[in-house]
């Protein structure tokens, strides 16, 4: 991504719901892969434009979340396209290693087969203690 974006000029595109979040999907530029689904308010979005380093709001913590500032995990923005609607954000990506906390590559890491059902459907790459400690 560019230096020179103006992070206002896209946050006034974006339309936030009530709570001041707008989904964020996260998918590797160059495969197509569809890695997560996070929020993000207006401090996570102007960061990740100003920085080129995605970062997202946790609602769990109540905090700003930068992928892999524990885990060495992170997203690189390639390049952000927001949905016709305005309510949603497709986020292109170069994700170094797992995106998700099990140590998968993808959070969408479970299928349902034909006959209903759900079984993992990608390996554990790397093991979430690793990641982030015991205390994941």
């Amino acid at each position: 991504m560019s230096a020179s974006i103006d992070p206002k000029a896209v946050i006034e595109t974006v339309k936030f719901n009530s709570d001041g979040l707008v989904p964020a999907i996260a998918q590797q530029h160059d495969s197509g892969e569809v890695l997560m689904l996070a929020w993000m308010n207006r401090d996570a979005l102007a960061e990740t434009l100003r920085l080129g380093r995605v970062c997202y709001w946790s609602r769990s913590r109540g905090a700003l979340w930068r992928k892999g500032e524990r885990s060495g995990q992170v997203q690189c923005l390639i390049e952000l396209r927001v949905d016709c609607d305005g309510d949603t954000i497709l986020l292109r990506v170069d994700q170094t290693g797992v995106a998700c906390h099990t140590g998968r590559r993808s959070c969408f890491y479970r299928a349902v087969s034909a006959d209903g059902r759900i079984a993992e459907a990608l390996p554990i790459e790397r093991d979430p203690r690793d990641l982030y400690g015991d205390s994941s």
